[in-house]
């Protein structure tokens, strides 16, 4: 006899359920001087607001020290020189003196203590950006191509992209209730009790959802990772449409085989002017059919996995009244940011400017905070650009501009030209330790002096300056696009890390595990013999993810 019973929904479908304008009490502990955290339940409902509740855990031996997370929601990355400096204000005044770009061209705070979190989500929507929808189960920050060059169909793109990221914010008034006017609103009044977002519907998606714009040959927001990729076509230095790409994403579990890092399925092409429309279908479908009884197997990758690329084609234009064309030719090289100086595709220039494992901070006589800040201060037209890969774009600079922002930024330290090594400009990290509560071991503490380790080691096998993707997590969640580096490392308990190798430098292929646990200072005995067998064995050009993808992954991994 089978038990057909329907499965128990998780907690957070229940309280999205009860509270569906996403308060919850919000506001109300705020006010409460008697506490310094949130409950369980608001921590759920923060993150829709765009924060998380963390705690240090270099401090956790002396109790737990309570302190935020609060990221911005910057649909493409763009920034005025104004709210640039309103982020470095408030990372001065409230967070750890830093600023911590993110792989989603967003910025993160830390070290931000409950009292201090209002002052920064309004200032933030008073500089004419947001923290809402910047995490929870909604659609998150919308990605574009950070990159002012190429083709003028850039703008177009990015357009699109401010477009999809309005149609696809909540609706809830909490948001505003909460950290404009500082009101706890009424959870029981009938028309917050009862509020359906007219997208969402009353309980919000299952998990996350991700949307990113690419224009090819550039792959520099690895398209293929997100739940709705879209790939835009241009023709005349046009944007005529995109190549849909769905049902992307990263995270997994270890042990656990029925999680999985997934690349995104093509589906066909579409013509621009439907991009909001089909955007919507995407989404509904997530919220239709992702899993709500079981939040490690609530993404879209799952449903596109399990039912099929056929089926999920097949909903999406039932959806959207149309058929989709077949996907149009394209092709990828590349999924690096640029840096240095670049002449833009109207005459002015840009500044790709290398931040290592995101973090904008000073540190002995490399000032890049202060250096920023002032430019940002000096030069207003500028604009701010977060890309992908966690580095930093200053476009809009005048001819006449240039020389002085060479000057004003060598005083602190910072430099334009031969920023790095090919291999260390290449590396991500996420946070991890000390302030993500899911990491298990070290990843942005870690990476400097990894990639200080293995340009050694390249070095010593005659690879000196070699272009090597290396990317590092804490955790399998995979907030660095580990699984699409040559080289990555996933934190599995301290010290120790899962080592995989073997994706593309153009963002279309995973990487697979080649070993399952290496320890920190092991990590050179175990990479000398294939970085050696590779230096010996490889085709003219050939890179080494292609190498392992073609010699060392074609046998069973160890």
């Amino acid at each position: 006899m089978t038990n057909d019973a329907p499965k128990k929904l998780t907690h957070n479908e229940e309280i999205k359920a009860a509270t569906p304008t996403l308060a919850g009490t919000i506001a109300a502990t705020i006010a409460d001087d008697s506490t310094d955290h949130f409950s369980e339940d608001d921590n759920q409902f923060l993150k829709f607001h765009g924060s998380y509740q963390q705690d240090d855990r270099d401090l956790r031996k002396t109790g737990k020290k309570y302190i935020m997370m609060v990221r911005g929601r910057i649909p493409g990355g763009v920034m005025t020189s104004a709210q640039w400096s309103t982020f470095d204000q408030l990372a001065s005044k409230y967070g750890n003196n830093t600023l911590r770009l993110t792989t989603r061209q967003t910025i993160q705070f830390h070290g931000i203590v409950k009292d201090n979190l209002r002052p920064v989500i309004k200032a933030i929507n008073d500089s004419l950006l947001s923290t809402l929808a910047a995490c929870g189960d909604v659609n998150r920050n919308v990605l574009a191509p950070p990159t002012p060059a190429y083709t003028k169909a850039r703008a177009q793109v990015l357009a699109d992209c401010q477009k999809v990221a309005l149609a696809l914010a909540p609706r809830t008034k909490a948001y505003h209730s909460i950290w404009i006017d500082g009101v706890q609103l009424d959870n029981e009044a009938p028309e917050n009790k009862d509020f359906v977002d007219p997208l969402y519907g009353k309980t919000y998606l299952p998990r996350k959802f991700k949307i990113a714009f690419v224009i090819p040959p550039v792959n520099d927001l690895d398209v293929f990772t997100n739940c709705l990729g879209l790939i835009a076509i241009v023709e005349n230095d046009q944007l005529v449409g995109y190549n849909i790409a769905v049902g992307g994403g990263m995270g997994r579990s270890h042990g656990n085989e029925a999680t999985y890092p997934r690349l995104a399925d093509v589906l066909g092409y579409f013509p621009a002017d439907q991009v909001v429309e089909v955007a919507k279908a995407v989404l509904t479908i997530h919220r239709d059919f992702s899993d709500r009884t079981d939040r490690k197997h609530a993404r879209l990758k799952y449903v596109v996995a399990e039912r099929g690329v056929d089926w999920t084609r097949t909903e999406l234009e039932n959806r959207i009244g149309f058929k989709l064309a077949p996907a149009k030719p394209c092709h990828f090289t590349t999924t690096n940011d640029l840096f240095g100086w670049h002449k833009d595709i109207n005459g002015n220039w840009f500044l790709g400017l290398f931040v290592e494992a995101g973090r904008v901070k000073d540190q002995g006589g490399y000032k890049l905070k202060t250096a920023l800040r002032h430019v940002a201060d000096e030069f207003p037209a500028a604009e701010f650009r977060l890309t992908g890969n966690q580095n930093l774009v200053i476009a809009n600079v005048d001819d006449s501009h240039k020389h002085v922002v060479n000057i004003l930024l060598a005083a602190y330290g910072v430099k334009t030209e031969q920023q790095a090594g090919k291999m260390r400009e290449a590396a991500m990290a996420c946070p991890a330790l000390p302030t993500c509560g899911l990491a298990l071991a070290e990843s942005e503490r870690m990476l400097p002096g990894l990639i200080t380790r293995l340009e050694k080691l390249c070095t010593e096998l005659g690879l000196h300056n070699e272009e090597i993707i290396v990317r590092t997590t804490g955790c399998p969640n995979g907030c660095a696009r580990p699984y699409m580096a040559e080289i990555a490392f996933v934190g599995k308990a301290p010290g120790r890390y899962q080592l995989l190798l073997g994706a593309d430098a153009t963002g279309t292929r995973l990487n697979r595990v080649w070993k399952d646990v290496v320890k920190e200072e092991e990590i050179e005995n175990e990479l000398r013999p294939v970085l050696t067998r590779y230096a010996k064995e490889r085709h003219h050009g050939e890179r080494f993810g292609d190498w392992c993808h073609r010699v060392l992954l074609a046998a069973p991994a160890n």
